[in-house]
Parts: C-alpha cells; structure tokens; sequence
C-alpha cells in the first residue's frame, strides 16, 4: 500500500503566496518521478510541475517564474511554492507519483487526494 498525503492548500488573496507540501508513505523501493497536477472548475486535469529522482523539473508555461517544485528525497516529499497566485491558479491540486514498491515491478502511478488552492480577487 502507498499513500501521498498532501498539505497546504487554502484561501490566499491574489499575489500572494503558497506552499504544498505532499509525502509519500508504504511499500516505496524507489520514486522515480513527483509531480502536482491541477484541475480548475469544469476544466481538465493538467500538469503544474513535475520533478524526476536525478532533480529535472518540468514547469508548465502558465506557472513559470511563479511557481517552484522541489524535493526532499529522504523524507519521499515533494513541494509546491507558489507565489505571485492568480484568480485562475484556483484549483483542486493533486500530487502524483511513479515509482516501484518494489524492485521487481516497473514504476507505477500513485494519487494523492487532492487539496483545494482557492485564490480570491
């Protein structure tokens, strides 16, 4: 069993700032990936950031320069800060990661159950 419990979400006015945080716990052998996806009212899931075990970061472009996705690899933690947050950042977002339980398995897909990022005007 693995679990991803996220934290941090919240109400923040427009320009201010946030931190997610999610950790990662159970059967975990290695992670290869960790990442924090986002779905807006009635819009689709979409990619924020990702960030691979070697520490490659995948940004998407509406958040660039805003937001930052780091990793704590002892703690099987990744974070979100967000900063300069706008109206549309408003989101239920949701940590996600790849990784094996074991060494003999490929690198499955965990969800975390998401947390509400409301940003006011």
């Amino acid at each position: 069993q693995v679990q991803l419990r996220e934290s941090g979400g919240g109400l923040v006015q427009a320009g201010g700032s946030l931190r997610l945080s999610c950790a990662a716990s159970g059967s975990i052998f290695r992670i290869t990936a960790m990442g924090w996806y986002r779905r807006a009212p009635g819009k689709q899931r979409e990619l924020a950031a990702r960030i691979t075990s070697t520490g490659s970061t995948v940004i998407a472009d509406s958040v660039k320069g805003r937001f930052t996705i780091s990793r704590d690899s002892a703690k099987n933690t990744v974070y979100l800060q967000m900063s300069s947050l706008k109206p549309e950042d408003t989101a239920v977002y949701y940590c996600a990661a790849d990784l094996q339980s074991t060494p003999a398995v490929i690198p499955t897909s965990y969800w975390g159950q998401g947390t509400q990022v409301t940003v006011s005007s």
